[in-house]
């Protein structure tokens, strides 16, 4: 339970753990992993009575959907709900990402009709972003966006989108100015996943899910009055909305603190080597990391108390949980051995890790690749000269850029 901060807040606290103990069901699994399979309609029920209690939206404006509390009640419930299974998978990316941005940019009609409905859980949210030639470049994307009269028609194709195939609406970013540079023709919309020429395609990886999806945009008509923020500013309204993903990534502490460790070091000692002095230290070092990712989300959290965004620092939370993520599974590996990659079908512990294993690495690429997000700390947080660029002040049109090469006629499409 995290640290109280005064009566109003521990008020609403005892309020929460109340409410979660006869609404919510307790996490079974030791290292307090999600144990329940939603599906989205038993989702939605649940995230609108979590939004009827009070619990959804906790410090967003009351006048579009939130609670109107404060930043302190928002971590006070998130401490209180990691012992429980909530269905976050469906509604992460709109509580976490599409609606924060919405807050920030969004015209007071926008906010009036998309708020609330996202907080009950009446629409999916994903986020349009990566393309097969624009992923860690996201602005050099190719989809394009044509003004015809008051419409945008909008041609392409986004991939690696979560929850795409549950998705009632989507944050997409598309060129609508070629002539200028990269990073100076984007334009923010929000898209109607259900409108005419939108095809998703779930993406199989290896762990045997579907978690990505593909998708696909020929000719869908957006309103003109779907532009999030203003015509052609959209990289930095992406750059907003990647900085409240890196820090809903980074910065949540709703697994419990040092599970994997605690969880390991059961495996090291059911298999007699919890005295290995090799199996002792690598145990050590992910009880310090994983302690050092908590202390920094819990940071992060006490700034928010006191209203300060963490900006870019949002990358350091989302570069060491990507890390603590891949040594983990590798630990989990060592001790495991070959029932990490091949397994008794009843050894739940085996079949868990080996899963961990699987899908770790797409966590230094979810969110922005490790790789761009030590750019990001050297640039932003540390002050480090950035990286020479040479298309900085090149008109899109005329790049060379992911799988397109420069037409005069295509505009870049």
């Amino acid at each position: 339970m995290g640290e109280a901060r005064g009566p109003a807040e521990q008020n609403f606290r005892v309020r929460a753990r109340a409410w979660l103990e006869a609404n919510a069901t307790r996490r079974s699994d030791e290292d307090g992993r999600q144990a329940r399979r939603w599906d989205l309609a038993s989702a939605r029920v649940f995230q609108g009575k979590l939004h009827d209690a009070g619990f959804a939206g906790v410090a967003w404006p009351t006048a579009y959907g939130g609670q109107g509390l404060t930043p302190a009640d928002q971590r006070a419930f998130d401490e209180e709900a990691r012992e429980f299974d909530l269905p976050g998978e469906f509604f992460g990316i709109g509580m976490g990402m599409c609606g924060p941005t919405l807050l920030d940019l969004g015209t007071d009609e926008q906010k009036l009709r998309y708020i609330r409905p996202l907080l009950r859980g009446e629409e999916v949210w994903c986020q349009l972003f990566s393309e097969p030639g624009a992923g860690s470049d996201v602005a050099s994307l190719q989809t394009r966006a044509v003004k015809e009269g008051d419409v945008w028609v909008v041609s392409g194709q986004k991939v690696w989108t979560s929850v795409a195939r549950f998705a009632d609406l989507g944050a997409l970013i598309a060129r609508t100015d070629p002539d200028v540079p990269k990073h100076d023709g984007i334009t923010m919309f929000v898209v109607d996943m259900h409108a005419p020429g939108v095809t998703v395609r779930p993406l199989r990886d290896m762990t045997g899910g579907a978690t990505f999806n593909e998708v696909f945009f020929d000719g869908v008509r957006v309103p003109a009055e779907n532009v999030i923020g203003e015509v052609n500013a959209g990289w930095a309204a992406s750059v907003r909305m990647l900085i409240h993903e890196r820090v809903s990534i980074g910065g949540t502490t709703r697994s419990r603190r040092g599970a994997a460790f605690a969880t390991l070091t059961e495996v090291a000692r059911s298999r007699g080597v919890d005295r290995d002095p090799v199996v002792r230290q690598r145990l050590a070092e992910l009880y310090v990391r994983e302690r050092v990712v908590h202390l920094f989300g819990t940071r992060l959290a006490q700034e928010a108390r006191l209203g300060r965004s963490p900006g870019s620092r949002g990358s350091v939370g989302k570069l060491a949980g990507a890390e603590l993520a891949r040594f983990s599974a590798g630990v989990a590996a060592e001790l495991l051995g070959s029932d990490a990659i091949a397994w008794d079908g009843t050894d739940r512990e085996a079949a868990r890790w080996a899963a961990a294993l699987l899908s770790a690495p797409a966590g230094g690429i979810a969110g922005g690749s490790n790789e761009i997000q030590r750019n990001i700390i050297g640039e932003r947080v540390l002050g480090l000269p950035k990286e020479p660029q040479v298309d900085r002040d090149v008109p899109f049109r005329e790049l060379r850029v992911g799988t397109r090469s420069p037409s005069p006629h295509d505009g870049g499409s």
